[in-house]
Formats: C-alpha cells, sequence, structure tokens
C-alpha cells in the first residue's frame, strides 16, 4: 500500500498555505491526480516533489526557521534565566507541577475533540455549568455530544488514577531520557527512546509520521517533514513540559532542550509550540508572577512568528476582556480556521485560562478545557503551569486526591507509577542539570 495518497497531499495542501507558501502550480498537479484516467501514483509524487520546493509568497510577513541558531537569531532580547530557585520549595514546585498535568489531563480527557458549544451543552445538561470540579457522570447526553458512559474512570466519582495518554506518556519519557542520556542529549537519543519504548498505535498525527520515518531510517531533521503535514500540529507542544520541570528558572536552557525534542517530527510554530512552554514551566517554578513568566517564554521564540503574534492577542485580548468567553470569541474569529489539534489555535486557549483563572487552579484549568478543541492537552499544559506557580501543597485536595498519587502509561517498562516519585526523581535531575 503506498504511502502517499490524495487525503495526504490535500493536508500537505493546507500546511503549506499555512506556511506562507506559493500554492498555485501544487493545486494544478493535485487536480491533475483526481482527473478520471490519471496515474494516480505517478502525480502525486510529482506533487510531493514540488510541494518540498515550493517557495515562499513574496508578501509573507513572517520569519519562521526551524534550526535551532536560526530561531535564537530570530527571538527577540529577553530574560534567558529569570532565577535561581529556592531549594526549600523547589521539591513542591515540581510536584505540582506534575500533579497539575495530571489533572488537567484528567480534566479534559472526557470532551476530547469537543467544540466549545458542545461542552457547554454537555456541562450544562448535567447542571454543572460553568466547570468547577472534573466532568460528572451524564445518564442521557445531549444529542450530537459523544461522551463517556456513567462508569468511565474518567468522569466524576470513578477516577482512581492518572489513566494512561500521551500527554503524560511524553512527560514520563522525557524524564526517563534525561536520567538515561543526560542533559547533552540529541533528536536521536529522543528517536530512538521513541523506538525502544512507545508502541506505534500510541502515537498520533505527526509523532506517527515520524516514527513511520524512523523505522524507515529517515532520521531527524528529515523524519519531521517525509510525508509529515502534521509537522505544526500540537504533538511537540505537550512533550514540552518535562524540560522546564529539569531547567527550573533557566527559560534559555529549556527552550534548547525542547527544541531538540520537537526537531525530529515538528518545524516552525510545531517546534517554538514546545520552546515556549517549556520556556514558561521553567520559569514558573521560580517566580509567583504568572506575568513575569509568560514574560520569559515569549523570550525563546522567533519576534515574527504567527505563535508569537497570536500570543500577543491573547494577553492582549485577556487584558480588555471582561470574561474568558469574549476572551474566546476573539480567539475564534482569527485563529479558528487552524485544525483543532494545531499549536497556534490551542496555545491560546492555554493561555486564556491562565490569565483568566486569576491564579486559582481549578479556574484555570477549567476555562483552558471548556473552550473546546484538544481539551486534555491544554488542561494538562495549564495544570502543569499552574502547579509549578502554586506548588503542590497549595494544589485543592478535590483535584489531587482522586489520582491516588498514581500515573499510568503505555511507555515499555513504565506502566505504573508514583506521581510523588516522579517529581523526586525530576528534582534529582534539575539538580544535575541546573
Amino acid at each position: 500500500m503506498s504511502l502517499v495518497t490524495v487525503d495526504l497531499a490535500q493536508d500537505e495542501l493546507k500546511q503549506l498555505r499555512e506556511e506562507g507558501k506559493e500554492t498555485g502550480a501544487l493545486e494544478a498537479l493535485l487536480a491533475a491526480a483526481q482527473a478520471p484516467g490519471a496515474d494516480v501514483a505517478a502525480a502525486l509524487e510529482r506533487f510531493f516533489e514540488a510541494a518540498a520546493a515550493a517557495p515562499s509568497r513574496h508578501d509573507w510577513p513572517y520569519d519562521e526557521p526551524s534550526a535551532l541558531d536560526e530561531i535564537r537569531r530570530a527571538r527577540p532580547e529577553g530574560p534567558r534565566r529569570l532565577g535561581v530557585p529556592d531549594p526549600t520549595d523547589l521539591e513542591d514546585r515540581i510536584l505540582g507541577a506534575w500533579l497539575g498535568r495530571c489533572v488537567g489531563c484528567m480534566l479534559g480527557k472526557p470532551v476530547e475533540g469537543r467544540t466549545r458549544e458542545q461542552i457547554e451543552k454537555l456541562l450544562r445538561a448535567a447542571e454543572a455549568w460553568e466547570l468547577d470540579d472534573y466532568f460528572p457522570p451524564v445518564a442521557e447526553p445531549p444529542e450530537g455530544v459523544p461522551y463517556p458512559a456513567l462508569d468511565s474512570n474518567v468522569l466524576r466519582g470513578n477516577i482512581t488514577r492518572s489513566v494512561r495518554d500521551d500527554d503524560t506518556d511524553y512527560t514520563l519519557l522525557g524524564l526517563h531520557i534525561l536520567e538515561e542520556n543526560g542533559p547533552d542529549f540529541g533528536p536521536r537519543h529522543v528517536a530512538l527512546q521513541w523506538l525502544n519504548h512507545f508502541p506505534y498505535y500510541r502515537v498520533y498525527t505527526a509523532e506517527r509520521a515520524a516514527y513511520r520515518n524512523l523505522v524507515m531510517e529517515i532520521g531527524p531533521p528529515a523524519s519531521a517533514t517525509y510525508l509529515n503535514p502534521y509537522r505544526e500540529w500540537i504533538g511537540a507542544q505537550i512533550r514540552a513540559d518535562s524540560w522546564g520541570y529539569a531547567t527550573p528558572g533557566w527559560s534559555e536552557k529549556a527552550a534548547e532542550l525542547a527544541w531538540r525534542d520537537a526537531s525530529i517530527s515538528h518545524t516552525g510554530n510545531g517546534i517554538y509550540g514546545e520552546m515556549y512552554f517549556a520556556a514558561l514551566i521553567a520559569a514558573a517554578l521560580v517566580t509567583d508572577s504568572l506575568e513575569k513568566a509568560l514574560a520569559a517564554a515569549t523570550a525563546e521564540i522567533p519576534l515574527r512568528c504567527r505563535l508569537r503574534e497570536a500570543v500577543d492577542d491573547c494577553v492582549l485580548w485577556c487584558v480588555e476582556d471582561h470574561d474568558w468567553q469574549q476572551t474566546w470569541e476573539r480567539i475564534n474569529a482569527k485563529y479558528g480556521h487552524y485544525h483543532p489539534v494545531h499549536t497556534i489555535n490551542n496555545a491560546t486557549l492555554v493561555l486564556m485560562g491562565l490569565l483568566h483563572g486569576g491564579g486559582d487552579f481549578g479556574r484555570a484549568v477549567s476555562i483552558a478545557v471548556m473552550g473546546g478543541w484538544d481539551t486534555d492537552c491544554n488542561g494538562a499544559t495549564a495544570g502543569s503551569v499552574m502547579g509549578a506557580l502554586l506548588g503542590a501543597s497549595a494544589l485543592p485536595r478535590q483535584w489531587v486526591a482522586p489520582l491516588q498519587d498514581t500515573l499510568e502509561s503505555a511507555l515499555e517498562g513504565m506502566n505504573i507509577n508514583s506521581i510523588s516519585d516522579l517529581a523526586r526523581r525530576t528534582l534529582a535531575v534539575a539538580q544535575r542539570v541546573g
């Protein structure tokens, strides 16, 4: 069976348009591939050859490199290291970040892929709008809103652990990479760890394309681009956390480690999403100020990239708007055209939760999830940042207790984990890296 399909070509064409490439000739090639009597395989081969060499539009206003040295030249001035962690509370903050990630992931799982409107409809039917706890069991969900069964282990009252999810699998694998390969690991170390520990069908979109390429001995950086139109989707962004945990206060180093990881599967804004949130979490571990942490994170991505534009928009809107729903409308109007699991639109929902959350952990993760799109990813990232800012001792028991200090994983040899033990191991890594 051919790896190249018309659907894949259509996805590639959309990605190229979003990257600011000239696509007129490619559209003609794709139309030819779908013409009656066409040699589809040959036509698609010509399409992808041309796609790899597509030039940028002359009026493209962004500068979006993928190489680390070029990213650094394109970033603004800013604090590269926000401060030295306080040894008396660092373990509590790291544990808070781990717990926050697990909580946020579990909160978003029941409605992953649902729209904001579907989520509101569901919660109103359950008399639980606005969300302030885990999603409840619902005997008769509203028509057209898929929802887990009453006994699902991701619903309120049934939760006994943080169940397996790629959003936490990658965090665990990041810790393992740092323990086994040290802070000088490279993209090829990450690739080998994927192949050794991840089942193929437990990775998705850009990661699955990259994994396939690795098996075909197409290594990084080509593994990120070959037949991979998902290279700016959210997959790298959800892998950011472990690099931030390992580099408290050192946002530049967190972003560098994130680049090494992201570059095996992503390019451009896909890479920036991981760099941005790794830097944000690193900064959050040493400050009580979300604004200072955000400034440190923003300084690690290119000044003229689409993610930076979206971040700046969202921060401004959150200041101007009286509630998160007004901000969501503005986000949707400008960035809702991206795929529901794209980096850029989902990053803004995380920021919306953080900024409208007012320093309240539960409020921040709930807003991030109520925004829809990739809800488990957004809840997990918002929870990680808030947990790092507040520390485990400040996290409400209603969110943390149901997890029973347990994280499941699909990773070979790492299936059941104590969250508090993961935090202790992470602290040991951070002490070596710093």
